[in-house]
């Protein structure tokens, strides 16, 4: 993931951040790769032992068939549903720092409070790809880029007051239908919806489980 760099940064500060993203998405990549690679072990090795102690063919033939393809089901699962990603920078500080590792569950939007990886925002123009599919594969995932922040509002949910560019935070106003209010825990390093405005909840990858 890379924290947005400001406007007025130079084009090799801008290049070598660039740089520095591909090569942590890379290594996110290749923990996602041994993830997967450690589940499908699970089943097949289960599958051997199971084998080694057979003493009838038939149904302990079909009980090792079942346990590989729960395994490579489980694989599945995993890719599907899990990505390893790297922070980078110092927006969610002290609670997440710059170079660690965080496991980020896809599915349904998160609620108030719980931090999420979210893709990041320009600084002067609307995202310019549409928004990715929540079946997209690694690739695809990978050749974006990525933030982290905190949700502070979600659809429905009153508008914070101040948290919002562009909103009046006025009683009664709420956060518009797929929408959601992400804010960092640092204020002075994070470019969030104090910013940027409402983040489409569809840029939202998932939210963050763990640290590794």
């Amino acid at each position: 993931m890379t924290h947005g760099l400001s406007p007025d940064t130079s084009a090799a500060r801008a290049e070598s951040a660039l740089d520095r993203a591909r090569r942590r998405a890379h290594r996110s990549l290749l923990s996602r790769l041994a993830l997967l690679a450690a589940a499908a072990l699970l089943g097949g090795g289960a599958a051997l032992l199971l084998r080694a102690g057979a003493t009838a063919g038939g149904t302990l033939c079909a009980a090792a068939a079942l346990i590989i393809v729960s395994g490579v089901l489980l694989a599945a699962v995993v890719g599907r549903r899990l990505v390893a990603v790297t922070v980078d920078g110092r927006s969610m500080e002290p609670a997440y720092r710059d170079g660690d590792r965080v496991l980020v569950r896809r599915g349904p939007l998160p609620g108030p409070g719980e931090v999420v990886v979210v893709e990041r925002p320009p600084y002067r123009s609307p995202w310019e790809e549409p928004a990715l599919s929540r079946r997209a594969g690694a690739r695809a995932i990978y050749e974006r880029q990525w933030v982290i922040k905190r949700v502070a509002a979600v659809p429905g949910d009153p508008v914070p007051p101040g948290a919002v560019a562009g909103a009046g935070g006025a009683d009664g106003e709420c956060v518009p239908v797929g929408m959601v209010v992400l804010l960092g825990d640092n204020k002075e390093q994070s470019h969030d919806s104090r910013q940027v405005g409402y983040f489409p909840a569809e840029r939202v990858l998932g939210s963050v489980l763990r640290t590794f």
